[in-house]
């Protein structure tokens, strides 16, 4: 009984994510130590981001009419930003507060709102399209499975991840923080155990091999609806 009680309040504990990342910003770990926010060089390099703008706003404007997005982990919104003008309304969504606040004042668009959530726990706002780049990689697999029972509320999901690049075992559980799977060589993958997430359809959008062995960057297109 006492180990059942134990197992219970572990389980009740919150996901270090929130603390996990404020420290990423604060201490600079994704690098940018002369910025003051800085999401990485994957929210950076050119060779990474603009040829992921261009497939997502191809995307966006193949809709009749304008789309409400919600970008779930919009970071330092270097890559976001280039996406607004090409939606109906976008809502940009982070964990770190004093990000947000930051964002709020540098990112001013009619169409364009930021809160500071934790995609694990709180709500998540109503838009047709969801945005997760880079971000799941970060979390544990409960975290994770927390967050798959709200997409289900989207009409569609664009989803980016780091993967090893040729085979790889599925879904390592990690501890939430800044580093991924990739140590354990180890990429998410939605549809293998234990998430065994089978949306309606889903097909590849974008594919960049990163150089030196570093792996995949997969920009998967999802209908959820």
């Amino acid at each position: 009984m006492r180990d059942k009680k134990k197992a219970n309040k572990r389980a009740k504990k919150p996901w270090p994510t929130k603390a996990a990342m404020e420290q990423v910003y604060s201490m600079h770990l994704w690098g940018g130590e002369n910025a003051d926010f800085y999401s990485g060089i994957g929210s950076h390099h050119p060779d990474i981001i603009r040829p992921y703008i261009e497939a997502v706003i191809s995307f966006l404007k193949s809709f009749e009419n304008a789309v409400t997005v919600c970008d779930l982990g919009c970071g330092d919104f270097n890559v976001g930003n280039e996406l607004v003008r090409y939606t109906g309304k976008y809502i940009a969504v982070d964990i770190v507060e004093p990000l947000i606040a930051y964002n709020v004042e540098k990112f001013q668009q009619e169409n364009l709102e930021f809160h500071c959530l934790d995609i694990a726990t709180d709500p998540l706002p109503v838009a047709d399209i969801a945005i997760l780049r880079q971000v799941l990689q970060h979390l544990s697999n409960g975290e994770i499975q927390s967050i798959l029972k709200k997409l289900r509320n989207f009409k569609y999901l664009i989803l980016t991840e780091h993967l090893p690049e040729g085979d790889f075992v599925p879904n390592k559980d990690i501890i939430s923080g800044q580093g991924t799977r990739l140590k354990k060589q180890s990429g998410l993958d939605l549809s293998a155990p234990p998430f065994d997430f089978n949306p309606i359809e889903k097909r590849t959008l974008l594919k960049i091999s990163l150089d030196n062995n570093e792996g995949v960057i997969e920009t998967t297109v999802i209908k959820m609806q």
